[in-house]
């Protein structure tokens, strides 16, 4: 078969024949080196004519992979299905024999350059690999992980070798080293996808999460022994290698000098060249090179370049910030720029037509299905032996079928030495997409964590009234964060009679560049020493900053916990760790920061995102602190006496300024506390132009007189509590009267209610201009830039079970932060949860029973998985 570009006698023509190892293309290559007339500025060169090519394929590769990509994210489908996918797309059966491609974008003549840049990053891919993979998790403290993974493997490997030979699969004449190959892609599984399917189902906590990750980075271990074995064992011409003695002393030769030799040197090279902690751009280019030249030495061992890669990898310092400096340099740039032509090559030999002619459909059905289910069954009977819970086994069975980018390096691998032909390798090809599309949506429908009772009844400060345990959830992103929540909890009053328990949580987003040893290593009861250097130094700042408030008094306890987790998701998180620990009180930090000339940034959009969806989904009360420096007041004033502390309370009525009254009011037992509570009350003029307004505001005002009375009852003999009425007619003298307020005096701190679904005549006309709805419309206000320079504010929202669901509903109507929630239940998921989906009713509810008419014996009922 022929084909060409008609009329143009320049362009090669191609002869091309098909073969059971791919398409046999034959073309005069001197037409690449001949320098004919050209016009302009083009040359006849192969630098020339390649390049253009190059590029083209760059962009179409990387178009395709992201596009398929971002479709089948919401699906909850890993980034392994999008990777096949793009590759099939443009194989010989879709796309790949179409004229336009074949000439404009994979022309057969630069299929060798495609190839050099695709195997070249995946050398690099393969480092990253090693590089994030800490051999300090393989901590061998149960025999379940271990069966398990070897058992999964052993069983696997034999079964893959009967389902190579069955009848029907494939060319009747097989080849023997192939085999190998293929029992290796059907018993691997991927340590770091597995990792993050269970970081995305919430499942990293629990304890079939911890097993299947322990069998899993055991598997990966063992799969690349025995890869290594089979690289040894086979030349690249697929038959037996007589040298394999050699290859395999000199491999091992390799591995010793990697950790006695290389190793010791990089860690002494760094030790004495890095100074103060700064790593020079030469450091990391020699690494760069170092990976290069270890994927050299191993491919002239005798095994591929990719061992050397990964084992260079696994020798550098996991303690060492070059770690991060390669992973910023490198990772992004490999996986979202060259790593989607490892993928095109893929696809391109794949073949799904020819596959057809040498396999029976139903053989193929067979295979595919008894490939996903030989793990599974083996993981059961395993368990059974040791007395595990069925539903774990199979949820560990399912995830041992987790494949990645390791599948694929061992059937291009088997593709190169000729071990695998085209049929096998399309078959197996095949077989890993359907493993990976059914994986995580099978756990996410199939694994749902056992639901417990449980009695929790105070959620708000209300409640509390200074007599019991105040328990309160603090989070913080960066460290700027933490001065501000430290000092508003310093002032909090934690006395003997109502102590103050924290939970300080450590909020780090989950991105592509997460390793797989922070996503193990996160947990609270475990040593930070597996997380990435930066983070491991910023979560101990914070640490050692909230640890540091209890050292001098014995009412206050501390507890830091970091969570890993995705932005979109971040707020299931917070919302299931304040029940699981039973806090009345959620602080979070405003997503905007204090700038040098004090005003307010831009700040992160995401955190607002967080923000608002806590306070939707938040099973207690929740305060959003935006701090203005209370870190920088003075401690002493020119006598050498502490200074007092001002405190605002602004009342404007509702459950919410309830809240925040109960919160400031339990400031007050400390002398260093002046509060000022101003309450704002609307004048006749107001009521009139109200309307339904003031009849709302009316049906509340008789609860608010309770309040108010009983704090100025029991605060009358408190020469540090002042109480102040302002009558005003609208939102306009409301500002005017805070303005007024701050002229007067100098505020540390405004406290104030968010005032959710309570409209009131005070603030009539202000709620137009609101920029921030999770701060409300004095918290809006009062956080503006052009308003006060100086004054934190405090903004809270009484958790009510009734705004909740309706806040739920009305979230799961409008999309808000992406997040679907469903009327009467909540979104849960940190560690041994599953991740709620977007679009879905979330797998695990809170249940709610409300006794409306006697709030003090409400039961509330949510799941927690054991």
């Amino acid at each position: 078969m022929t084909s060409g570009v008609p009329g143009n006698t320049t362009e090669p023509i191609y002869n091309i024949e098909e073969s059971r190892y791919g398409k046999i293309v034959c073309y005069n290559q001197d037409l690449l080196f001949e320098k004919r007339e050209q016009k302009g500025w083009e040359s006849g060169s192969t630098l020339a004519s390649s390049l253009p090519f190059f590029i083209t394929q760059l962009f179409v590769a990387n178009l395709s992979y992201r596009v398929i990509y971002y479709l089948t994210r919401p699906l909850y489908l890993p980034p392994f299905v999008a990777q096949i996918l793009c590759g099939l797309l443009f194989s010989p059966s879709v796309l790949g024999n179409t004229y336009f491609i074949v000439e404009h974008v994979f022309p057969y003549r630069f299929t060798m350059v495609l190839e050099t840049f695709a195997n070249l990053a995946l050398v690099y891919n393969i480092f990253l690999l090693g590089l994030g993979m800490d051999l300090r998790m393989v901590r061998i403290t149960e025999i379940r992980p271990v069966i398990i993974a070897f058992a999964g493997l052993f069983i696997a490997l034999p079964v893959g070798v009967f389902l190579y030979y069955l009848p029907g699969n494939g060319h009747p004449q097989k080849i023997m080293s192939g085999c190998v190959f293929w029992s290796l892609a059907l018993a691997c599984t991927n340590f770091p996808d597995l990792a993050r399917i269970l970081a995305d189902l919430k499942l990293l906590r629990s304890d079939m999460g911890r097993t299947a990750m322990c069998a899993a980075i055991i598997t990966d271990l063992s799969t690349w022994v025995l890869l290594v074995f089979a690289f040894a064992s086979f030349n690249k011409a697929g038959t037996w290698n007589n040298m394999m003695p050699w290859v395999i002393l000199t491999t091992f030769i390799f591995v010793l000098l990697c950790i006695y030799v290389i190793r010791p040197g990089i860690t002494w090279i760094f030790a004495k060249t890095v100074k103060a902690g700064q790593v020079g751009d030469t450091h990391v280019w020699f690494i760069l090179g170092g990976v290069v030249l270890c994927g050299l030495i191993t491919d002239a061992c005798g095994v591929h370049s990719i061992t050397g890669a990964f084992l260079f990898g696994l020798s550098i310092p996991h303690d060492h910030i070059i770690r991060n400096m390669i992973e910023e340099k490198l990772h992004d740039f490999l996986s979202g720029i060259l790593m989607p032509l490892f993928y095109i090559i893929c696809g391109l030999r794949a073949d799904i037509g020819y596959m057809f002619k040498f396999t029976d459909k139903f053989i193929m059905v067979l295979v595919i299905c008894s490939s996903f289910l030989i793990k599974i069954v083996t993981t059961v009977a395993v368990s059974l032996f040791m007395k595990m819970p069925t539903r774990d086994a199979l949820a560990i069975g399912a995830l041992m079928n987790t494949k990645g980018t390791l599948s694929l390096v061992v059937l291009n691998a088997g593709r190169d030495t000729k071990a695998l032909d085209s049929p096998m390798y399309t078959h197996m090809t095949v077989a890993l997409l359907v493993m990976s599309l059914v994986v995580e949506p099978l756990l996410a429908v199939a694994y749902k964590p056992k639901k417990r009772l449980v009695h929790y009844k105070h959620r708000t400060v209300q409640k509390i009234k200074g007599e019991t345990e105040f328990r309160v959830l603090a989070c913080v992103h960066i460290l700027p964060n933490v001065s501000g929540v430290t000092n508003l909890l310093q002032v909090s009053n934690p006395t003997k009679q109502s102590p103050l328990n924290v939970f300080a949580i450590h909020l780090v987003e989950l991105t592509g560049r997460t390793t797989a040893s922070l996503l193990i290593m996160n947990d609270e009861n475990k040593p930070k020493a597996n997380f990435s250097d930066r983070v491991r130094a910023e979560s101990d700042q914070i640490a050692e900053s909230f640890e540091a408030m209890e050292v001098n008094n014995d009412a206050m306890t501390v507890q830091t916990i970091t969570a890993v987790s995705p932005y979109t998701t971040m707020h299931e998180d917070i919302c299931a760790l304040a029940e699981d620990k039973r806090v009345c009180f959620i602080i979070l930090p405003y997503h905007k920061h204090l700038t040098p000339d004090g005003r307010m940034g831009e700040g992160n959009s995401s955190h607002a995102d967080i923000n608002q969806n806590v306070l939707i989904h938040a099973p207690c009360s929740v305060g959003i602190l935006v701090d203005r420096g209370m870190a920088m007041v003075r401690q002493e004033s020119f006598h050498g006496e502490p200074t007092k502390r001002g405190v605002a309370m602004l009342f404007v009525g509702g459950p919410d300024d309830r809240e925040a009254l109960s919160y400031a009011w339990r400031m007050v037992g400390q002398h260093l506390i002046n509060l000022t509570v101003v309450r704002f009350v609307p004048g006749r003029e107001a009521l009139v132009s109200a309307g339904k307004v003031a009849a709302e505001y009316e049906r509340e005002k008789q609860v608010d007189d309770e309040c108010i009375y009983e704090f100025n009852f029991k605060t009358m003999n408190d020469s540090s509590v002042k109480y102040i009425e302002k009558v005003v007619n609208d939102g306009q003298d409301t500002i005017s009267t805070i303005r007024e307020m701050e002229d007067n005096n100098s505020y540390d701190l405004y406290v104030v209610g968010r005032g959710y679904n309570s409209d009131s005549p005070v603030t009539a006309g202000l709620n137009d201009w609101s920029s921030s709805p999770e701060l409300g419309t004095i918290g809006d206000t009062l956080a503006s830039s052009n308003f006060t320079m100086h004054a934190s504010v405090l903004v809270i929202q009484q958790y009510s079970a009734v705004n909740r669901q309706a806040a739920a509903a009305a979230a799961a109507t409008t999309g808000l932060g992406a997040i679907a929630g469903s009327v009467g239940h909540n979104q849960e998921g940190i560690g041994s949860m599953p991740k709620a989906t977007h679009d879905d009713e979330p797998f695990m509810k809170t249940m709610y029973q409300d006794d409306e008419d006697d709030e003090e014996e409400e039961h509330h009922h949510y799941g927690i998985h054991r």
